[in-house]
């Protein structure tokens, strides 16, 4: 049982490390026009929100499986 747990944990750190790579890199902090453009919104369309989102859930199964082999061991 705990090799299958660190099989999963290799698995989903790797689907982790894809997801965060192939996310937008947006900067929100432009130095040469301060008080020029006013705030800016930033806006999360559908597939930056699905990797996002998917992002928050693979560190939530990494994390739950991280336990379940710390009080399994």
């Amino acid at each position: 049982m705990l090799e299958i747990i660190k099989i999963l944990e290799i698995v989903v750190w790797v689907l982790l490390i894809l997801v965060i790579l192939i996310q937008p890199k947006k900067s929100s902090l432009n130095l040469t026009t301060f008080g020029n453009e006013g705030v800016w919104k930033f806006e999360r369309r559908w597939p930056e929100k699905t990797l996002h989102l998917l992002t928050i859930g693979l560190w939530t199964i990494y994390i739950a499986l991280s336990l379940a082999y710390f009080f399994m061991a």
